[in-house]
C-alpha cells in the first residue's frame, strides 16, 4: 500500500507484534525452533512484512520477543529478516518460573537474562525491554512497607548484576527500558510509581540513568491510579530523566485502540510534554491467543472481539495510522 500518512515528528513509531500470537508465532516450538509457515518462512517475518505493507505509514521498529532457549540460528534468521523489513530492532526479553524478588531465585533469573543480552549486543540493539521485576502472574501477595523495599532492594541488586555481567557499559546497547504490569498480572509492582521506584535504585546500583519506566497506556489505564495521577508521574518521571519508550495499547480489552476511553491520548500527549519521546510502540492481543487464557480468566474483558470484522493485522495497521496521526498533530500543537 502507498505510504499516504507521513510520520512528521522524530518520533520513531514502531509495533510489539504480539497481536501475531504467542502460541504459532512468538513462542518457540520443540527444540526451541521458531514457528514456520507453509512456505518455510518464519511465521513473525512473514507477517510484519504482510503488516508493512498495508500500513498506511512507514513502520520505523519492532520490538521482537526474546525467549530463552530459543534456537539459535532461526532467531539470527528473525533478526535478519525484520531488519531486511527496513525496521529497526528492539528486544523484549522474556523471563519465567522464578521470582525476582526472591534472593534464592537471582541466578535462575540472571541466567535468563544474559543470554538474550548478549544477543541483543551481536545483533546491535540500541534497548531492550522487560517485565524482569516480578513472575507473572505467580509468586506472592503484594509486597508493602519494608517487604516493599526489600523487594526493590532485591531487584536492583539482580538487575545491576546482569548489567556489569553482560558488559552493557559503553555497548551498543544503551538503556534497559522496565514495564510493570495490571494488578492480577502482578502482585508488587502494579502502576508506574512503583514502577519508578526500582527504576530510581537500579540507576543508583549502576551508577548511571541506565534503566527507565516503560509506560505502557493499557497498564496504567489498569492500574489504581487515574489519569491526573498517570499524567503527574509521568511528568516527574521525565524530568528525572528515566522515561523509556511508549506502548500504544487499550486498557483491558488490549485489542482495537478505539476502546482505550482516553488513556492513550491523555498519557501520549503527558509524555511528549517531558520532551523525552522517542519510541512509540502500537501493541494489541488477539482476544483467543490459548497462551492468554489467565487473562481472559482474570478479566473476561481481555477476551472481547473489537477487531469489528478485520483481521488483526488491519487492526494494528489502523492503531500505527491513528497513532501517527496523533504525533503530528501533538507536533503541530507544539507539544512535540
Amino acid at each position: 500500500m502507498a505510504k499516504d500518512i507521513t510520520n512528521k515528528t522524530d518520533v520513531e513509531l514502531g509495533v510489539v507484534p504480539t497481536h501475531f500470537g504467542f502460541v504459532g508465532a512468538l513462542v518457540p516450538e520443540d527444540g526451541g525452533k521458531l514457528p514456520r509457515n507453509d512456505d518455510g518462512q518464519l511465521v513473525v517475518v512473514a507477517l510484519m512484512q504482510d503488516l508493512c505493507e498495508r500500513s498506511r505509514v512507514k513502520i520505523d521498529s519492532v520490538q521482537a520477543a526474546v525467549f530463552p532457549g530459543t534456537d539459535q540460528d532461526d532467531f539470527k534468521e528473525l533478526c535478519e529478516g525484520l531488519k531486511a523489513l527496513d525496521l529497526a530492532l528492539y528486544f523484549i526479553m522474556m523471563v519465567g518460573g522464578a521470582d525476582p524478588m526472591n534472593p534464592a531465585d537471582e541466578s535462575a533469573i540472571v541466567d535468563q537474562l544474559l543470554p538474550s543480552l548478549e544477543a541483543a549486543k551481536t545483533h546491535g540493539v540500541q534497548f531492550v525491554s522487560s517485565t524482569s521485576i516480578e513472575e507473572w502472574m505467580a509468586g506472592p501477595p503484594r509486597k508493602d512497607g519494608a517487604d516493599f523495599d526489600a523487594a526493590v532492594a532485591q531487584n536492583a541488586k539482580l538487575h545491576a548484576r546482569v548489567h556489569d555481567e553482560a558488559g552493557l557499559a559503553g555497548s551498543c546497547v544503551q538503556g534497559w527500558h522496565i514495564e510493570f504490569l495490571r494488578p492480577g498480572e502482578m502482585k508488587t509492582f502494579t502502576d508506574v510509581g512503583r514502577l519508578w521506584t526500582f527504576v530510581q535504585a537500579a540507576n543508583e546500583a549502576v551508577g548511571s540513568p541506565f534503566f527507565k519506566c516503560l509506560v505502557d497506556a493499557a497498564h496504567c489505564g489498569d492500574s489504581q491510579l487515574s489519569i491526573p495521577e498517570n499524567q503527574d508521574l509521568i511528568a516527574k518521571i521525565g524530568a528525572a530523566g528515566d522515561l523509556g519508550c511508549f506502548h500504544v495499547s487499550p486498557p483491558t480489552t488490549r485489542g482495537c485502540i478505539t476502546t482505550d476511553d482516553g488513556w492513550i491520548g491523555a498519557l501520549l500527549a503527558a509524555t511528549a510534554r517531558t520532551g523525552t519521546l522517542r519510541n512509540v510502540f502500537v501493541e494489541a492481543f488477539h482476544h483467543e491467543d490459548p497462551a492468554l487464557a489467565a487473562l481472559r480468566e482474570l478479566d473476561p474483558g481481555h477476551g472481547i472481539d473489537t477487531t469489528d470484522g478485520r483481521d488483526y493485522t488491519q487492526v494494528v495497521a489502523d492503531g500505527l495510522a491513528a497513532t501517527a496521526r496523533r504525533l503530528n498533530n501533538l507536533k503541530a500543537r507544539g507539544i512535540l
